[in-house]
């Protein structure tokens, strides 16, 4: 029997459900992860790694671990663990929805061959499939060239820190602040692997950028509309809002790669007090999300940007920027991640064109990581939420046969 087929044997949907359960049952909303995170770092510790968790503060941590090999090239497995909602209502109602669903919810379910639960399946059936190929690796203690990192990134998700008591006072607490802190603190690889949704090996992917804009106007009463200069923000938004839509639904064109078709959307609008309805604020604020391609700079897209408002009587600024990373498509980490996926998938491997998804693997890159991402399709397409909370144990199980066979070409005997 070979390391691979030994290392596969052990891995049984039996062991991937209970996985995927164990972690949807810790809550982990960007911010609060540390208890996912020391969980997880003794389940690597009882495998055999030399593992951690690794604090940022006492809310939000890591977890990392390493098996050694005899000094070939090393791997990183790396999976985020934090959810992109909080599972409590008063944080995600009504925005989420009138109410949270039971997968909204961070307690497991099982439902045929099917685990839901608050991020079941994106990021934590992800990262339970690095889990339990951790825990086959050091079951099966394959001869090893390369060290094995398996690493956990709390702030994984496209959030900004959560205002609420329980979470930390910083602000920075997502957009890869985890994965960020992880290879500050030395944990760098030869080469990397990122466990997200897609069911398919992706070299590159896009980045992000944030933008306020901001619609000035006059703070006065309602009583005095007819008596008073008016100039109500929330109105000229609208009009804002309506164009600035329109320009969104054109961008992918403009912006269209290979393998991405970036997206935007407006995510906030703020304005006015709620609590006094009878008075117009002096300002209107509009907040947007836009992907960028790999090798488009934030400037360029806040210029485009600029250009578009200029029509309006408003102010711009960039708030966020993350650039897309590419890895080169004849990185040996890319071709083997190939290989393993059409070893799989018995079917040679194509690209998936228009994807807009963004991931720590930008993040890993800009450090000079060579990284490639690959998972599991949605269980569920026809509802977001549904989609990041179903995991479906037999797809788990084909990833892990991908990420086996990345990591022991890689890292494994044969590969020295």
């Amino acid at each position: 029997m070979t390391a691979l087929d030994a290392v596969l044997d052990w891995i049984t949907e039996d062991r991937l459900r209970e996985a995927a359960r164990a972690v949807t049952a810790i809550p982990s909303p960007t911010g609060r992860e540390a208890p996912l995170a020391r969980l997880l770092a003794t389940r690597l510790s009882a495998a055999g790694f030399t593992a951690e968790a690794q604090h940022i503060d006492e809310f939000q941590a890591n977890a990392v671990g390493r098996l050694r090999g005899s000094g070939g090239e090393d791997l990183m497995l790396y999976a985020p663990i934090d959810t992109l909602t909080t599972g409590q209502p008063e944080l995600d109602v009504p925005w989420i929805g009138p109410e949270l669903r039971p997968d909204m919810q961070p307690e497991p379910r099982d439902e045929g061959p099917f685990v839901t639960g608050l991020g079941a399946s994106n990021p934590k059936g992800h990262a339970a499939c690095i889990l339990v190929l951790a825990e086959a690796l050091g079951a099966v203690r394959p001869e090893l060239a390369g060290d094995v990192v398996v690493a956990f990134g709390a702030g994984g998700m496209p959030t900004n820190a959560v205002e609420a008591p329980g979470y930390p006072a910083r602000a920075n607490t997502g957009q890869g602040v985890g994965c960020s802190f992880l290879l500050e603190r030395g944990w760098h690889t030869d080469y990397a692997v990122i466990a997200k949704p897609g069911d398919f090996v992706a070299h590159d992917e896009v980045g992000l950028c944030w933008f306020e804009i901001t619609v000035p106007g006059i703070h006065t009463y309602a009583g005095s509309r007819h008596r008073l200069p008016y100039r109500n923000p929330i109105v000229t938004a609208a009009d804002v809002v309506t164009r600035l839509e329109r320009w969104l639904a054109d961008y992918p064109a403009r912006h269209r790669t290979a393998t991405a078709a970036p997206q935007g959307v407006i995510g906030s609008i703020a304005g006015g007090w709620e609590r006094m309805l009878a008075v117009t604020p002096a300002a209107c604020r509009i907040r947007l999300d836009v992907r960028i391609a790999p090798g488009t700079t934030p400037l360029s897209v806040k210029r485009e940007l600029a250009a578009f408002l200029d029509r309006f009587d408003v102010e711009l600024e960039m708030v966020l920027a993350i650039p897309g990373t590419s890895t080169p498509p004849d990185s040996p980490i890319v071709r083997t991640a190939i290989e393993a996926w059409e070893a799989t998938s018995g079917r040679p491997h194509e690209p998936v064109p228009d994807n807009s998804g963004a991931t720590d693997a930008n993040i890993l890159r800009a450090r000079g990581i060579p990284t490639v991402r690959t998972g599991m399709p949605k269980a569920t397409s026809e509802d977001f939420s549904r989609g990041m909370n179903t995991v479906d144990v037999r797809a788990m199980r084909r990833l892990c046969e991908v990420l086996a066979r990345t990591t022991l070409s890689t890292t494994g005997k044969e590969a020295a």
